[in-house]
């Protein structure tokens, strides 16, 4: 299965460049956030496949304006073809903004979504707007990540966790891919594909 991941920037090879047929190729496209809606609205067009989204700190018009043909799975487990998603959107707390959560609330969703997870059999993908404390994170107060973050990857072992938040034009030294503890830790900045 091949899946596109879309973060924090429109793609002007999605968007403003866009040539039919270049979403062919996909099978499932995940959003982790801070993409107008619109954009999202279009690529669900044009690829006529599924695309799954967490809100970021920046979607607020979401709860107006949400993107067209697109599912939501913040705070739910979605599952496709048999891959189960588990989608937490939104930052940490940093200036009071929209969809933005200290680690005892990002913590308590977590929580709330256990018997979820159980029932479920596990969860292959963690979806989030948000990285994990120590890896993708940055060191400056907005683009700290979540430690619960961690915790759930030790607990349930996803195979990957996809995240947006950190831009990759933040600086040359941001890591696309990390790992912790045989989870594969995805920064998808603006378009990344990966296949499970």
């Amino acid at each position: 299965m091949k899946l596109l991941l879309l973060s924090d920037h429109e793609s002007p090879y999605l968007w403003d460049y866009y040539q039919p047929g270049r979403l062919k190729k996909y099978d499932l496209i995940l959003s982790c956030g801070d993409l107008k809606a619109d954009y999202l609205s279009f690529i669900v067009t044009m690829s006529n496949r599924p695309l799954l989204y967490v809100p970021g700190n920046h979607d607020a018009n979401y709860n107006v304006h949400p993107p067209e043909g697109c599912t939501c799975i913040d705070d739910k487990i979605y599952v496709h073809n048999g891959l189960r998603i588990l989608g937490l959107g939104g930052s940490p707390v940093y200036n009071g903004g929209p969809n933005q959560y200290t680690e005892r609330q990002m913590n308590w969703r977590i929580k709330r979504l256990g018997l979820k997870i159980k029932m479920a059999g596990g969860v292959d993908i963690v979806l989030t707007h948000a990285p994990a404390a120590g890896y993708g994170d940055a060191t400056d107060y907005a683009h700290r990540g979540f430690e619960c973050l961690n915790e759930l990857m030790d607990k349930y072992k996803p195979q990957f966790l996809i995240h947006g938040h950190v831009h990759m034009n933040y600086g040359h030294n941001i890591p696309r891919e990390l790992e912790r503890g045989g989870t594969r830790i995805i920064n998808a900045y603006e378009r990344y594909e990966i296949d499970i």
